[in-house]
């Protein structure tokens, strides 16, 4: 289906044209007119399906018909849980509306509060913010939400997983109670439904992508590997495979500087980022990464929902995520917007019940190769499977004579036994 034919007014149209979009996907043909209809809305959509123009589009059409009204106050508000997706989906605001009359700044913790609270004095239509930045603003009275018109919650299930629940609450009491809330979120959990029944009314529910098709586009490949040879394997399969550029992604920060450090080391020019890493850092870093100009960019997992880096083809896991449905938004990196993209995991023999997991989220088994030198013996996981079997046999053996000699302790002598 063609962008033209959902409602979009010309110069929305024109903007997109001239970046070359005019096919809606699956998500943009569901959310444009349902928002355009005025109803509150839960959606479940994957990363790289198109999301963001799906809820930004219509709010831009619609703002755009009352861009003659004061800009003192703003109209709308977009809720996202990390200062890399808020840059990218306040870039996005400014690409597809390039030809609209509507101002739009994005907030986020680690910049100037002076710079930005002049800014929104100077009048803003549309916020992209992150949860405790804007509740600052709130309470410093620098920005005032009586006159918005929408809500969206982007990502809400990594919201929710960040400890923000307290502030979306917060920021919801000062809304109007007439508005329209979007609701967007990769997974649609028991806290991500519940919170829905809080602030959304009557909501339409559009469930595009299922888990297991969400990486329709992905190739998914596991590689069996012992924990102690992973980094070694990590650089030989970038230097044999030649790949010219690779996201790799780690669970801790300090593990993020160590692979790092380890990549570089052995020739392979490598950035990183993560929460330690300031802002200006990380969009430098991320900048480099997609300019070519470093081979690697490695991060954490609270990186991933942010990440867009066109025509990204490989991903790698180092290991495997803490929160499951964080491997959705690993693996969401590549493969987007139809092209293909490869998802690589590296896994020991203690993470395979945590692969289980990965899998049945999937709803699918994932392809294993090997490499030979660097998978786990065989002989070696059956004597650690034995260990553990004989481990359990003691223990039972254990209570059991500890239970036997109790019971004969307590057996109490009768007659019989003082005759004999």
């Amino acid at each position: 289906m063609s962008l033209s034919t959902l409602g979009l007014c010309p110069e929305i149209l024109k903007a997109l044209k001239e970046r070359g979009y005019a096919l809606a996907t699956p998500i943009q043909k569901a959310l444009i007119p349902a928002i355009l209809q005025g109803y509150d809305i839960i959606a479940g959509a994957q990363t790289g399906t198109g999301k963001t123009a799906g809820f930004t589009l219509p709010i831009l059409q619609e703002l755009s018909k009352d861009v003659e009204e004061s800009r003192e106050n703003i109209k709308a508000i977009i809720l996202v849980p990390t200062r890399e997706l808020a840059r990218q989906v306040h870039q996005n605001i400014e690409s597809y509306g390039a030809y609209l009359s509507l101002n739009s700044m994005v907030l986020y913790g680690g910049s100037n509060m002076s710079a930005q609270a002049k800014r929104l004095k100077s009048g803003v239509d549309i916020v992209v913010a992150t949860p405790g930045r804007l509740l600052e603003h709130i309470g410093k009275k620098n920005i005032s939400l009586d006159s918005v018109k929408y809500l969206v919650l982007d990502e809400a299930d990594t919201i929710l997983d960040m400890g923000f629940v307290n502030e979306v609450m917060q920021i919801v009491q000062r809304l109007p109670k007439k508005r329209q809330t979007i609701l967007v979120s990769a997974t649609l959990l028991g806290s991500v439904k519940s919170l829905a029944q809080k602030i959304l009314h009557k909501p339409k529910l559009i469930e595009i992508d299922s888990m297991g098709t969400s990486a329709k586009n992905v190739e998914l490949v596991v590689l069996p590997v012992v924990k102690e040879k992973k980094m070694e394997l990590l650089s030989y399969l970038i230097g044999w495979r030649n790949y010219q550029q690779v996201l790799v992604f780690v669970r801790k920060k300090q593990e993020a500087d160590e692979v790092a450090d380890e990549l570089n080391l052995s020739g392979l020019k490598t950035l990183v980022i993560h929460g330690d890493k300031s802002s200006a850092r990380r969009a430098r870093a991320l900048e480099a990464f997609k300019e070519g100009r470093v081979r690697v960019l490695v991060a954490t997992d609270i990186m991933a929902r942010g990440l867009d880096i066109p025509s990204l083809d490989v991903v790698i896991n180092f290991d495997i995520p803490h929160v499951t449905s964080d491997f959705l938004h690993r693996i969401g990196r590549t493969g987007r917007a139809g092209k293909r993209g490869l998802a690589i995991t590296l896994v020991s023999p203690k993470e395979e019940i945590a692969l289980k997991e990965v899998e049945r989220l999937m709803g699918k088994a994932i392809k294993r190769e090997e490499i030979e030198g660097y998978r786990p013996k065989v002989e070696n996981t059956q004597r650690g499977a034995r260990k553990v079997a004989n481990q359990k046999r003691k223990v039972a053996g254990a209570f059991g004579r500890k239970k036997k000699s109790y019971n004969k302790k307590k057996r109490k002598t009768t007659k019989r036994d003082r005759w004999h």
